[in-house]
């Protein structure tokens, strides 16, 4: 099973004169202090437990606005990214990123958060024989732009972001170079991050994740049969249905919320949550989603022996201009020409034209695969007692997450496996 994920950040000059600025400090509220002794630490759980806020926040906004259709996105992609970008920022434009992110900034440190994102990003990457997480940065920069040296070496000690010299006045050249990049780091899943270049484009910022888990318990591809799936009362399409026979399966019927969940563990340390809404009760668990309802289904899923579990054979994808959601957090000046971003070059000259967000999602009898990348430019049968069946034959939820640092990696709603 894999996924892949791949966010975009397009950051334009809204001045020329940005790309003559001479080079520079960090403003006083970027400062990042390098004695780590004396900084109280953003432990691993605590900023898991923020990035599940972020990731249903924007989840219920996705849902909110693409209704009855596939989701799936990388949260994680999505907040390392602006995260980095936040190293460039200043004033209320740093405020609104962080706090977007939701972080609380008079119990946080900026500087904690980001030596909370450095480590747990070193932990994720983690060389694993088990299950294959990859995540990483880079900066597309425009030859001819001077970027502030402390801003590079932040973003290359804390996220491992590296920095790549182009040439913006060959648009299509650049696209070619990024195109080619995030399908490499992906796998060739995600082909074509990025369709065209704004014509002021000075900086793409690119982040990538990419998963790769296989199941501690197989599915036997000999029981995979077509069966129906219910889009809904009326609708339904004919999907590959796995099957699992008298496993035992961590397992949690929520009867506050009228939905099922079970897990699935991957070889290593990952595992994925599936949550499966009772008929017409999908909006009411969505509504219902906080980092504390997460915590009360890992902390209550217990052993149980199931008769029959069926979980569709299915590959997803989705695509997403996240600058029309951020606003919606709180990110707004990010996209004005109030932005300070001028941690960067040491100018208040560039803005984010762009937030470019894909996914794709294979779930199959072996595993799991996913990846993902962000680019910035500046119903079927309830389940039954007795025997216990759980059928996922209608629309559900599906979580992946690091099992050490309780990280949310990929969310995804499947309401049509048949769609890509």
């Amino acid at each position: 099973m894999a996924i892949l994920v791949a966010l975009v950040l397009l950051v334009a000059g809204f001045c020329p004169a940005v790309l003559c600025q001479p080079d520079g400090t960090l403003g006083s509220n970027t400062e990042h202090q390098e004695d780590q002794n004396n900084m109280s630490k953003l432990d691993s759980i605590t900023l898991a437990s923020i990035n599940t806020d972020f990731a249903f926040s924007l989840y219920k906004e996705l849902a909110l606005n693409n209704p009855n259709q596939n989701i799936v996105f990388s949260p994680l992609s999505i907040s390392a990214a602006l995260a980095i970008l936040s190293l460039g920022a200043s004033n209320n434009t740093l405020q609104e990123i962080l706090e977007g992110l939701k972080f609380n900034l008079t119990e946080t440190p900026e500087a904690d958060i980001h030596q909370g994102f450095g480590h747990l990003l070193q932990i994720l990457s983690q060389p694993n024989d088990q299950v294959q997480i990859n995540i990483g940065s880079t900066m597309f920069v425009e030859k001819r732009l001077q970027i502030l040296a402390e801003f590079k070496e932040k973003a290359r000690a804390l996220y491992q972001a590296e920095a790549s010299s182009v040439d913006f006045q060959q648009p299509h050249v650049v696209k070619t170079l990024i195109n080619d990049y995030v399908r490499k780091q992906t796998h060739g899943k995600i082909k074509n991050l990025i369709s065209g270049l704004d014509k002021s484009a000075l900086m793409v910022l690119v982040n990538y994740i990419y998963f790769k888990g296989k199941w501690r318990m197989p599915f036997y591809p000999q029981r995979t049969r077509e069966s129906n799936f219910y889009l809904d009362n009326k609708r339904t399409v004919k999907v590959p249905m796995m099957h699992h026979l008298f496993r035992t399966i961590p397992y949690f019927r929520d009867e506050e919320l009228s939905c099922t969940v079970v897990e699935l563990k991957y070889r290593g340390n990952a595992s994925a949550l599936f949550i499966l809404p009772d008929q017409g009760k999908m909006q009411q668990v969505e509504f219902s989603l906080q980092p504390e309802t997460l915590k009360k289904w890992r902390d209550s899923l217990m052993p149980k022996e199931i008769d029959e579990l069926s979980l569709p054979k299915f590959s997803i994808s989705t695509a997403y201009s996240l600058e029309r959601f951020l606003p919606q957090l709180g990110i707004r000046e990010l996209f004005s020409t109030q932005v300070d971003l001028s941690g960067i070059t040491g100018a208040k000259d560039l803005s984010v034209s762009q937030v470019v967000h894909k996914a794709v999602l294979d779930v199959a009898e072996t595993g799991t695969e996913a990846a993902a990348a962000t680019g910035m430019m500046m119903l079927g049968s309830a389940f039954i007692l007795n025997p216990l069946e759980v059928h996922f034959n209608r629309p559900f939820l599906m979580f992946i997450s690091d099992t050490d640092t309780h990280t949310l990696l990929f969310m995804a709603k499947v309401t049509n496996p048949k769609e890509n």
